[in-house]
């Protein structure tokens, strides 16, 4: 009987960044009964990297907030491979703030390498749209469940990331800087990402031991990018559990405890 060799936490990557990895369409597709898409930060643009919307998850009704890799060329490139720019956090704010007025939970999907670089996101105050994004999560009042899908890529994953329930696939990844990022900084070679990767602690039973996360999400077998539907599924399982908990939890209770949470994060001396 052949032994199953174990998984790297570089192989973890190369899974997380798959293509063929379920996106966030893939999930709503097999989670939400209906999804309404809502467009535009009503200051600049809507931004294809981030989307919004609200839908019903059983008898649930929820905000959906995610990144949006794209699946074609052309949708990748117009969403930026799932690099949000400034419009998509302030879109993700303003519909978030619709769903506090409203009493409905936010479930937020992060699969991200991270918030997007260019001159344009600069020039519209990218730092600013993601400091602002997570005092203004931390302080939502409604529960906010987030699932890490695929990459959780740095600022550009925590904007939307703050919450009371963090779940992570299996063969996820979050981080601060990539293992290629890493390496090149400490380094200066890039051929020592899987070194950086293993130093990172970036796996979900890495970052579950450390208390950044609260629950792992089971993947099919050979990962999530084999059985869309039954990934899917997983992930539903969870976030109604989770939304079922934090729904008996009162809403001032909610945000002190989701304050402590990420207050005590990297707190190592307990």
């Amino acid at each position: 009987m052949a032994v199953k060799k174990k998984m790297t936490a570089m192989d973890k990557v190369k899974l997380a960044r798959d293509a063929k990895r379920p996106h966030l369409m893939d999930f709503l597709r097999y989670i939400a009964s209906d999804f309404e898409e809502l467009h535009g930060d009503r200051l600049v643009n809507d931004d294809r990297g981030l989307i919004a919307g609200f839908a019903t998850i059983d008898k649930e009704k929820v905000l959906v907030l995610g990144h949006h890799k794209g699946v074609t060329v052309e949708e990748n490139v117009e969403a930026n491979f799932g690099m949000a720019q400034p419009d998509g956090y302030r879109k993700a704010m303003r519909l978030a703030k619709l769903a506090e007025k409203f009493h409905l939970p936010i479930v937020t999907f992060v699969d991200t390498p991270g918030a997007y670089p260019g001159d344009t996101a600069e020039a519209r105050g990218q730092a600013e749209a993601i400091a602002k994004s997570l005092e203004f999560f931390s302080l939502l009042k409604t529960p906010i469940v987030v699932v890490v899908t695929g990459e959780g890529g740095s600022g550009g994953a925590l904007a939307i990331a703050v919450g009371d329930r963090i779940l992570m696939m299996e063969n996820a990844v979050y981080s601060v800087i990539s293992p290629e990022g890493c390496a090149g900084i400490l380094w200066r070679d890039g051929a020592k990402a899987p070194e950086a990767a293993e130093a990172l602690k970036i796996t979900a039973p890495d970052l579950l031991r450390l208390g950044a996360i609260d629950a792992i999400v089971p993947e099919p077998e050979g990962g999530a990018q084999k059985n869309h539907k039954a990934a899917a599924l997983a992930v539903k399982k969870a976030v109604l559990a989770a939304l079922k908990e934090l729904e008996k939890i009162p809403v001032d209770q909610l945000i002190d405890a989701r304050y402590a949470k990420f207050r005590a994060m990297g707190n190592f001396y307990k």
